[in-house]
């Protein structure tokens, strides 16, 4: 018994000394070239040194109506339920490869009879450890280590899909109100191109206006009817698409589908600070997922490199054992067996090696991506920048071409009437106005759409308190605070799991 101890004592000190043991390079950011800028034209002028991540979706979107609708997409959307579970499956991942550092007690009773009969009934039962690892070089560490990179990436993503679908329900909506406005302009244009016909028929009929001035109103008001027919369908499609995005049967019966016309740019969304193209690191939760996955490769290269050594695995019991039920508690019937056994890679036709060569070019494509995606990222936010600074002039110039084209019409349509003009002035009048109000409409809408990019290209505004199944990141963040000493910062681990103010 003493010797059994000893030998115990032994490899429990071995496991202690050993235990902090981790073949895993030491993880470094990668160096990224990043100016120091955005290029000239994108740098908004006087923008304070704050970041749209600090601000939650409902300051960046003030608009009521939008807000329910957001709210709605953040709780019934598939997509980010989607997410949410993914996430939840990354962190049960990580708690079975964590469990896995601990041995495993089972408990066991059992009976047994043996023919023929040498000692009759044979009874037991007691507690036992099952095939337990001693981490020596860290395989299970670094598993450890990578499951909860991959688990807080999986956070990261999800952040990335509720700032997308916050863009996308807002987008949605715009687009549905571009297409109100449009149909209004072209209705009124129906509208008006229907009167001037009628004055033309009448004309006609009294033998002052021609067969060709005739057949090209009726050519114009067609032009119009098809417009608005092209409208209606463009609206009805935009309904659609935003039931989907909602993930709701139908459109809330409590809300308007729109008022026709599209907001103002400076009211309908706040302004947003651009900050420093160094806060994209923090900010954008895509960047943060691609690190997760880099840090995951990296200690995928620790597990691969300790396969190459021995792997000792204890097994162990106590308890009692008699030939009969009616003796099993004596104090003379205690048992326990210990069976401790080495494994030593000999020979595996170069798989181990394998292994360890495909962890380390995982981990160049992770390097090769998370550069990428703050390129990318880097790219994006100067193309939203560079629209802010030149999408109110292009508005600014469409209203007042729209207003010189309504002076320009009223003046020929009175000159017609008047019989200053032939009606081919008033037609190219009409035209021109047409086309203007269509452009007006859709200048404003690409506007507001450039300031909704910006708010997603720039980390958008991320709360946890918005969406569903919240509380499993605060299970996930209280879980995490076990893994000091895994390489990965515990306090990283907590801030991206815990919810933000909205």
């Amino acid at each position: 018994m003493n010797k059994m101890t000893s030998v115990t004592a032994l490899y429990a000190a071995l496991a202690l000394l050993l235990a902090g043991c981790s073949l895993a390079p030491r993880y470094e950011r990668p160096a990224v070239p990043l100016a120091a800028g955005y290029p000239r034209g994108a740098q908004p002028v006087n923008a304070p040194q704050a970041a749209v991540a600090e601000l939650g979706w409902k300051q960046v979107f003030p608009d009521a109506r939008l807000q329910r609708l957001i709210q709605i997409a953040l709780d019934n959307n598939q997509d980010l339920q989607l997410a949410a579970l993914n996430v939840r499956r990354a962190q049960v991942q990580f708690r079975i490869e964590r469990a896995a550092q601990w041995p495993t007690l089972n408990a066991a009773l059992r009976q047994s009879k043996e023919r023929p009969e040498v000692s009759g009934d044979i009874a037991a039962y007691g507690v036992g450890i099952t095939a337990y690892e001693l981490d020596l070089f860290g395989r299970i560490q670094s598993l450890k280590e990578a499951a909860l990179a991959s688990y807080l990436g999986t956070q990261a993503s999800r952040k990335t899909v509720q700032i997308g679908l916050v863009a996308a329900v807002a987008s949605g909506y715009l687009t549905l109100l571009a297409d109100d406005s449009l149909y209004d302009v072209a209705w009124q244009t129906v509208q008006s191109r229907s009167a001037s016909l009628s004055l033309i028929q009448l004309r006609h009929a009294n033998g002052i206006g021609t067969e060709t001035d005739l057949r090209q109103a009726e050519g114009l008001l067609e032009n119009a009817r098809a417009s608005l027919a092209q409208y209606e369908r463009q609206r009805a499609q935009d309904l659609n698409a935003l039931v989907l995005l909602l993930g709701v049967p139908s459109w809330p019966a409590d809300l308007a589908q729109g008022d026709g016309a599209l907001p103002a740019l400076d009211g309908f969304l706040a302004d947003l600070p651009a900050g420093l193209p160094s806060a994209l690191l923090t900010h954008r939760p895509d960047i943060e997922a691609a690190e997760h996955r880099l840090m995951a490769a990296n200690a995928d290269i620790g597990a691969a490199r300790a396969a190459f050594f021995p792997r000792v695995e204890l097994t162990g019991s106590f308890g009692r054992a008699s030939t009969g039920l009616s003796n099993l508690f004596n104090e003379a019937t205690r048992a326990w067996s210990f069976t401790p056994q080495i494994t030593v890679p000999i020979f595996d036709f170069g798989a181990n090696q394998a292994n360890l060569d495909a962890a380390k070019v995982d981990r160049e494509i992770a390097t090769a991506q998370y550069r990428k995606t703050i390129q990318v990222a880097f790219s994006e936010v100067a193309d939203a920048l560079a629209g802010s600074a030149t999408w109110k002039e292009q508005l600014r110039a469409t209203q007042a071409q729209a207003q010189s084209a309504r002076a320009a019409f009223a003046l020929l349509d009175l000159r017609y009437r008047n019989g200053g003009v032939d009606y081919l002035a008033v037609m190219d009048a009409q035209r021109t106005l047409f086309e203007a109000e269509q452009a007006l409409v859709q200048v404003r809408m690409a506007a507001l759409h450039n300031r909704i990019t910006l708010y997603k290209v720039l980390g958008g505004g991320w709360s946890a308190e918005t969406v569903r199944l919240a509380a499993h990141d605060r299970y996930g963040a209280a879980q995490g605070r076990t893994s000091a000493g895994s390489g990965l910062s515990t306090s990283s681990f907590s801030a991206a799991a815990s919810p933000t103010r909205q």
